[in-house]
C-alpha cells in the first residue's frame, strides 16, 4: 500500500467543534512490524474524542497535529508486520487504535496486534466498532469494582445505571443484567421503554423529583452505582447506597477525585471509585463473544458516511445520543 492516498478527517488545533474538522488526502499508514493495516469498515465515536479536541486532555492528547480522531473500528486486515502471528490479510476484525495516535476517521488505519480480535460473522463492523470503549468501560466497572459475576453465581447485587440510554450505558445495563442483579436504571423520558427492554429491573426519568434523588421506586440501596454522566454531586448517591455501596466514577472530575481522596482517608464503608480504562484483549474478546452470542447487543443510534462526518460530531457532543454514533468510510 506504499504511497496509496486515502481519505480522512482530521482537526489541526484545539477547539472548532464539528466545524474544526477537515476532510484531507493523506498517505496510507504503513503498519511496523506489531501492527496491523486495516481498511476500515466502521468507526464510533467517543465523547472522549471530542473532549481531546476541545483540549480537556492536554498536554497529554493529542500528541501531535494535525490528528485524525477516534480508536474504535471494525474492518478487514490489508497487510499485517513480520511479527504478527494471529491474523492474516482477509481476516475481519474490531480493534482499538492507539489512543495516542487516534486514526479512525479515515479509510484505512494501523492498529496493534495486543488490541485487535477477530470478527465473527454474526457479528457487523458497526456493531464491532460500537462495542470497544463502552463496552469494556461497562465491563470493567462491572466486574472490577462492582463484583459482579456474568455467569450469573455469587450474591445478589442491587446495581443503579445513571444514562442508560447511552454508549457505556446501555452495556452496562445488559452485562449487568447477565449476573445475579437487580438493574435501576435512569434516562430521559422517551427512552424509558427502550432501557426496559435491554434488561433493567425499573427505570427512572432523570427528570422526575424521584429520579433526580436516584430514588429506586422498590426501595432498594445500591450496592454499585454504574456512573455514566455528570453533575450529581456524592451528596445525592450516599443516602441511596447500601452499607458498603460505591459509586463507580466513569468520568471522573476534580471533585470526585477529591471525594474519592476523602472517603480513602476517613476509611469510609461508602466509596466513589474513579475508573481508568484499562483495554485488555481478551475482555474485547469477551464481549464480541457475548454479541455472537446473542447476550448483548450494540445498538446503533445513527450512521453517517465518512463524507458527512461532522454531523456525527455534533451528534455525539449534543449527548442525546441513544445507543452508539458510528461512521462508514
Amino acid at each position: 500500500m506504499a504511497g496509496k492516498i486515502m481519505h480522512a478527517v482530521q482537526y489541526d488545533s484545539y477547539g472548532g467543534g464539528a466545524a474544526g474538522l477537515k476532510h484531507v488526502e493523506v498517505p496510507v499508514p504503513t503498519p511496523k512490524k506489531d501492527e496491523i493495516l486495516l481498511k476500515l469498515e466502521a468507526t464510533s465515536i467517543n465523547p472522549v474524542d471530542w473532549k481531546i479536541q476541545k483540549g480537556m486532555l492536554r498536554p497529554l492528547l493529542p500528541t501531535k497535529f494535525p490528528f485524525i480522531p477516534t480508536t474504535d473500528v471494525g474492518g478487514e486486515v490489508v497487510e499485517v508486520g513480520s511479527n504478527v502471528k494471529s491474523l492474516k490479510a482477509g481476516d475481519k476484525v474490531v480493534a482499538m487504535l492507539n489512543t495516542l495516535n487516534g486514526g479512525g476517521l479515515a479509510e484505512y488505519a494501523v492498529a496493534n496486534e495486543s488490541l485487535t480480535v477477530p470478527r465473527p460473522a454474526e457479528v457487523s463492523a458497526a456493531e464491532g466498532a460500537g462495542l470497544v470503549i463502552a463496552g469494556l468501560t461497562a465491563l470493567q466497572a462491572l466486574v472490577n469494582p462492582a463484583e459482579v459475576k456474568l455467569d450469573g453465581t455469587g450474591p445478589r447485587k442491587n446495581i443503579l445505571v445513571t444514562a442508560a440510554s447511552g454508549g457505556v450505558g446501555h452495556y452496562a445495563v445488559q452485562l449487568a443484567k447477565l449476573g445475579n442483579t437487580h438493574v435501576t436504571a435512569t434516562c430521559g423520558a422517551r427512552n424509558i421503554d427502550f432501557v426496559k427492554s435491554l434488561g433493567a429491573d425499573e427505570v427512572l426519568d432523570y427528570k422526575t423529583p424521584e429520579g433526580a434523588a436516584l430514588k429506586s421506586p422498590s426501595g432498594q440501596k445500591y450496592d454499585a452505582v454504574i456512573h455514566c454522566t455528570t453533575g450529581i454531586p456524592w451528596s445525592t448517591f450516599e443516602p441511596n447506597l447500601s452499607s458498603s455501596g460505591k459509586v463507580i466514577d466513569i468520568t471522573p472530575g476534580v471533585s470526585a477525585m477529591w471525594t474519592f481522596a476523602v472517603k480513602k482517608l476517613t476509611f469510609s464503608k461508602k466509596q466513589l471509585v474513579p475508573l481508568l480504562l484499562i483495554p485488555k484483549k481478551e475482555n474485547l474478546e469477551l464481549i464480541v463473544g457475548l454479541v455472537r452470542e446473542g447476550k448483548l447487543k450494540t445498538v446503533i443510534d445513527s450512521k453517517f458516511p465518512l463524507s458527512n462526518a461532522e454531523d456525527a460530531w455534533s451528534r455525539s457532543i449534543d449527548g442525546h445520543a441513544t445507543g452508539k454514533i458510528v461512521v462508514e468510510p
